[in-house]
């Protein structure tokens, strides 16, 4: 039998974790969920432990760690708590790869805790590199471990440059424009929280969703690659692409455009770090009838309508702490948005006030990042008060 790689799963219970459960449940016999972590859907970690008996489970709220800490009773499965304990699991030596589907800032610590390790990080939790990029690429290019990217933007990146020597002269991510690219300003005033949901093409996280919608994922997804690829901001384009059937390009000195093209499904991503170096078989993807598709469009952002793309470049031209402070701005921002506190149009508007009030930092330690992350998060609550 194939080596069988051990897999910590960091949230489990989200739409990464899940699909990601989805192909190791398919490959048994090359991988294995050896952690799980949640932290408060505790009914759907109990499923997801009783199918895939991992030697241990985490779980960050302690209302769920009870919970799921009685269900688990009696099974082999390890039921720890906390934040703390993701840490400390990540360091076991029964452990090769760490999945970090996280969403937000939490992501950052273990993303740290698995290079430190040694592990392999296949990485969809983007604010990792977002908030402390240069921390991570430390880790990483102090050889303690390597980092797989699992967003398909960025896998795309990936597998282009695989075996090329050639000089990049740009990349491009492809963005699908979310539900709300062909509305006017009018229209998006009154974006409704259950049309922010209704993603045309991807199943995503309600969080990464909004995202999408107001182009700052794709804003995120720019920072992430600058760090990812090494590729100076002027080297990143973001290209409109509704079909979502190109995931990325890559062009060289030459002119030459390499693309990676597949149905929008995020399990074959997922699966290409998982088994990475190897491709293997995936015979549950939709294949790509390339007669049915008579066009494929391409468009340049429209800033005016959706200003967060521009906003990240920006943060992360300023550098140091200020995309941390851009991206803890934007989770405020959205969560309120999902909770109908505040407008659509509103969200881009209370993180650029976010940004003007928190004080720059050029070389951000971990715990200063933390200071920052909290101290951002505060002041646009604050601010949200007067929406």
């Amino acid at each position: 039998m194939a080596f069988q790689k051990r897999i910590a799963v960091l949230g489990s219970t989200g739409s990464i974790g899940i699909q990601t459960l989805d192909i190791i449940r398919k490959y048994p016999g090359f991988f294995k969920a050896q952690i799980l972590t949640a932290r408060s859907s505790s009914d759907l970690l109990i499923r997801q432990a009783l199918e895939f008996q991992p030697e241990a489970v985490v779980v960050t709220s302690r209302d769920a760690w009870q919970v799921v800490r009685d269900a688990l009773e009696g099974t082999p499965v390890q039921v720890l708590y906390g934040n703390d304990s993701i840490a400390e699991v990540l360091a076991w030596d029964t452990v090769d790869l760490v999945l970090n589907a996280l969403v937000g800032f939490i992501g950052l610590e273990p993303s740290l805790a698995a290079l430190s390790n040694h592990k392999i990080l296949a990485l969809a939790n983007k604010e990792s590199l977002v908030a402390g990029g240069h921390l991570v690429l430390r880790e990483a290019t102090a050889g303690k471990g390597s980092i797989l990217p699992v967003d398909s933007e960025h896998s795309a990146v990936f597998q282009c440059l695989r075996g090329e020597q050639a000089t990049i002269e740009k990349i491009i991510l492809t963005a699908s424009g979310g539900p709300f690219f062909r509305h006017s300003a009018r229209e998006l005033e009154s974006i409704t929280k259950a049309e922010a949901l209704d993603h045309p093409t991807w199943n995503m996280g309600a969080k990464v969703t909004v995202d999408s919608a107001t182009l700052m994922n794709k804003g995120l997804e720019v920072i992430e690659a600058y760090w990812l690829f090494g590729q100076p901001l002027s080297r990143i384009e973001v290209m409109i692409h509704p079909q979502s059937l190109i995931h990325s390009m890559v062009q060289f000195t030459d002119g030459t455009i390499k693309a990676q093209m597949g149905y929008p499904d995020m399990h074959l991503p997922i699966l290409y770090a998982l088994s990475f170096p190897r491709r293997m078989d995936y015979p549950d993807a939709p294949r790509m009838e390339l007669a049915h598709f008579r066009s494929m469009e391409f468009h340049m952002p429209p800033a005016d309508r959706f200003p967060c793309l521009e906003m990240a470049y920006q943060a992360m031209k300023t550098g140091g702490n200020t995309p941390c402070v851009l991206n803890a701005a934007n989770e405020v921002a959205v969560d309120a948005f999902l909770h109908e506190r505040l407008n659509f149009t509103a969200i881009p508007k209370l993180i650029s006030q976010t940004l003007e009030k928190v004080s720059y930092i050029a070389d951000p330690t971990f715990s200063i990042l933390k200071e920052t992350h909290e101290e951002a998060q505060r002041v646009a609550q604050i601010l949200l008060a007067s929406y």
